[in-house]
């Protein structure tokens, strides 16, 4: 089953690649037997459900959990379930890939009114008279 990002937008199963391995802390003996911590690779070179802006600023993103070879991978091993750890890898791929789809507002430059200029002025006038005003003052 696809791992659905928004209604437009789904990564399929063959772009993701699991690994389940042996978790460390809390669980007792269950920590000794069972592959409960998970390790979510998405292959982002091969990926084609994205665009091409979202998946540059995904790489951007990603950050120290993309890899040389362009996947990135997101381990989780908070839980003592392995189907609760997937969970949790699955969401924490789609939150960044929901982060990814935002593009970023192009910022336009804008000049000063020449209100703006002269009111500027005027309170650096006032705050110069200000202080002027605390000089020595003469008794003549």
């Amino acid at each position: 089953m696809p791992l659905i990002i928004t209604p437009d937008i789904a990564i399929p199963d063959d772009e993701l690649e699991w690994k389940f391995i042996r978790s460390s802390g809390p669980g007792g003996q269950n920590v000794n037997k069972v592959a409960s911590a998970v390790q979510l690779r998405f292959l982002l070179p091969i990926n084609s459900s994205l665009p091409v802006g979202a998946r540059n600023r995904l790489r951007r993103i990603a950050g120290q959990k993309i890899n040389d070879d362009g996947t990135i991978l997101i381990s989780a091993r908070s839980e003592r379930s392995q189907d609760q750890n997937k969970r949790d890898a699955l969401e924490r791929l789609a939150e960044l890939v929901k982060s990814a789809m935002i593009e970023p507002k192009i910022r336009k430059k804008t000049r000063p009114t020449k209100a703006s200029k002269e009111r500027r002025i005027d309170t650096k006038k006032r705050r110069g008279n200000t202080k002027q005003g605390r000089g020595t003052q003469s008794w003549d």
